[in-house]
């Protein structure tokens, strides 16, 4: 099963940290896969951030095996599918197909065993027969394999 850390979360949510490239590493470094939020500026440049662009990355940083980029704005997916890098974006699909042929389902929807499931944790869901999981408590669900 693909364990995927939301926003580098591992063990609940830490909102001052959430999308910091560092943490973003830490949950990499610990074996675990990350989806982020990115958004490209005016200026080319990619940032990090849920409700705006907070944190520079470089393009390269976006290419990171284990990272499931959560495009923030059309400009930030284009760029993003031109350079290969793993992204989608959705706002309240029931699934999103990821560059890469994923079901990212949002919370709450139905499953498949080909369905990431996004934060069971919001509908006390305990999927068993997915692909994989992206949750804020993502380190639980490491326990139970």
């Amino acid at each position: 099963m693909i364990l995927i850390s939301h926003r580098g979360n591992i063990n609940g949510r830490d909102e001052d940290r959430e999308n910091h490239p560092e943490y973003i590493q830490e949950a990499l470094d610990k074996g675990y896969n990350v989806e982020i939020d990115v958004w490209l500026t005016s200026y080319n440049q990619f940032y990090l951030g849920h409700d705006k662009p907070q944190y520079f990355v470089r393009l390269e940083f976006l290419k990171k095996d284990g990272l499931w980029c959560h495009a923030k704005n059309i400009e930030a997916l284009n760029v993003m599918l031109d350079n290969d890098i793993h992204c989608f974006w959705h706002q309240e699909d029931d699934i999103t197909l990821t560059s890469k042929g994923y079901m990212w389902t949002y919370p709450g929807k139905k499953l498949t065993e080909n369905s990431i499931c996004v934060k069971p944790e919001l509908n006390n869901e305990n999927p068993k027969k997915v692909l994989g999981i992206c949750s804020d408590y993502v380190v639980n669900y490491k326990d139970k394999l």
